[in-house]
């Protein structure tokens, strides 16, 4: 929300008073018990990828709710803990894909142009969406649309029934949706693995004339 390429045009798209109605309500569930991210990180996807250098989009639902895993990156854990199942399975396509990636933190692909970017931007400890339909997500659905109203090729990723709900917000013929099954353990044998994303976004950004994601980075 603090970063400037974005926070007018969000602010735009949402009921007046919004952003205070956020800060209220991260007051309150911050003060009442363990929250997910730490709350200095909970826009880290909108601080660290501008939207001027936003080529990609992959959507998640809501961050990871064990200690120290969220870091306000969609699928991202840091390094030092181990990479949860779905990430896994993220790696292990994109080894298939393009090639391995021996590390799992995500935030050189945020920094790279790839906005990872959760519909809750907060969990509860141990709570799986338990923050879901309180607050987030007129948020980022704003997020979407800004990014939707760009005039360079976006390519959104699209895992699972959850993301592909935000479909009706990608109206702009000039973006590519790429979509599949979760990556997660219980559908990633569906149609996850050999689905090829990495792949596929690159070749489209670079048919669109822009350089492409740097996937092992």
């Amino acid at each position: 929300m603090q970063h400037s390429s974005w926070h007018q045009l969000i602010k735009e798209k949402l009921p007046e008073h919004y952003f205070g109605q956020i800060n209220a309500f991260m007051d309150q569930v911050y003060s009442q018990g363990v929250v997910y991210p730490p709350r200095e990180q909970v826009f880290n996807a909108i601080q660290t990828t501008p939207l001027e250098d936003v080529k990609v989009v992959i959507i998640g639902q809501d961050p990871y709710h064990g200690p120290k895993q969220a870091q306000g990156l969609s699928f991202s854990v840091p390094e030092e803990l181990p990479a949860p199942p779905s990430l896994q399975n993220i790696l292990k396509e994109l080894a298939q894909d393009i090639g391995p990636r021996d590390h799992h933190d995500l935030t050189p692909w945020a920094k790279e142009g790839v906005l990872l970017l959760n519909a809750c931007l907060t969990v509860p400890a141990g709570q799986a969406n338990g923050h879901q339909g309180q607050i987030w997500e007129p948020f980022t659905d704003a997020i979407i649309k800004v990014v939707n109203e760009k005039e360079t090729p976006v390519v959104f990723i699209l895992w699972g029934g959850f993301a592909r709900k935000k479909k009706g917000l990608i109206t702009n013929p000039i973006h590519r949706i790429i979509e599949s099954p979760h990556p997660s353990p219980l559908s990633a044998h569906r149609g996850f693995f050999g689905s090829q994303p990495f792949s596929k976004a690159n070749a489209y950004l670079q048919e669109a004339g822009q350089e492409p994601i740097d996937w092992l980075a």
